[in-house]
């Protein structure tokens, strides 16, 4: 009798039947996306009702950082892309049905507005530059016209960085394919954790004690509604079809399991939360500590939500 071998051409690591295309430089940008969503929404919000001189932290040292967050990101994004040269082509076309093609068009409002915000308060950075002569006299009437119309700027920035805060999860949730990510709470829960890492954020640079404690009970509010959210998708999962079953496995006992449940839901949003209560009942605490744990925790978190995503898969 003939023997013949038969080799299958499934389980192909990083293939079949997960094809492990999305690394590092994705996990990077979907975070420092919604963090500069989250400081700009806030500085809006700020600048909308009247508060810039009470709380500068969030008008004007935090958004130091969006600028150069979104510049890193989208350099991650290129350095992620196989045909870089064709990058272009995004831009030239919008697709109502393309959460890239929101996401793209979002960016290309949103970063050139969180410069021309920074660029505001450069008389404030440099006091001592002579404005009024050479080129700077230029830059100069460019500073005064953004500070004349900071409201109208601020009025866009509300609903864009929104929009910027949701799409990093909506980016996710359309992959119908991958049933770890195809969840309509996606889309809300990164939102809600862009602009708990931008509340973090403020209060990390503010120097002003009453806006620090405006914006931990902020962090304290959007810390317990992202929790709120990550239990619901995970019962969501939980309920749903054997594939989601099988998909909310990979962190709730699988590999995924300890970086999500230590590192993200305890370290990086419950500890800080109770750090927070702490403070805003009386107790010493350095305003660093739970602000750090909570942009530590965001940024593990894409990078959980990244890879397990693409671990998990439809049997076919």
């Amino acid at each position: 009798m003939k023997e013949e071998l038969i080799i299958s051409g499934r389980n192909l690591p990083n293939i079949d039947p997960h094809l492990h295309l999305w690394h590092w430089p994705i996990s990077l940008y979907l975070f420092l996306g919604g963090l500069a969503a989250g400081i700009l929404f806030f500085a809006a919000m700020v600048t909308l009702f009247g508060k810039e001189n009470k709380f500068q932290g969030a008008v004007k040292w935090a958004t130091i950082i969006p600028p150069i967050g979104l510049s890193v990101g989208l350099m991650a994004l290129l350095y992620d892309l196989t045909h870089i040269l064709y990058a272009w082509r995004l831009f030239a076309a919008f697709r109502i049905t393309s959460p890239m093609s929101w996401g793209a068009w979002t960016l290309m409002l949103v970063t050139p507005l969180s410069f021309l915000w920074t660029l505001s308060y450069f008389k404030e950075y440099f006091p001592n530059w002579n404005w009024k002569e050479g080129l700077l006299s230029y830059l100069d009437w460019v500073i005064d016209f953004v500070n004349d119309n900071k409201k109208v700027i601020a009025w866009i920035l509300v609903p864009s960085t929104v929009l910027l805060g949701i799409y990093t999860g909506i980016l996710l949730s359309a992959f119908n394919a991958r049933p770890l990510w195809n969840n309509s709470i996606l889309g809300p829960l990164f939102l809600t954790s862009g602009l708990s890492t931008g509340a973090a954020s403020i209060i990390m640079l503010s120097k002003s004690h009453d806006e620090r404690r405006l914006f931990s009970m902020i962090d304290l509010v959007l810390i317990a509604i992202e929790l709120f959210l990550i239990v619901h998708l995970i019962m969501g999962m939980m309920a749903g079809s054997q594939v989601q079953l099988e998909a909310s496995q990979i962190i709730m006992g699988g590999e995924y399991t300890v970086a999500f449940w230590v590192f993200v839901v305890i370290l990086g949003l419950t500890f800080p939360a109770i750090l927070e209560i702490f403070e805003l009942i009386g107790y010493k605490v350095p305003a660093i500590v739970p602000a750090m744990l909570v942009i530590m925790g965001g940024l593990i978190f894409r990078f959980v939500m990244v890879d397990a995503g693409q671990l998990t898969r439809y049997l076919y």
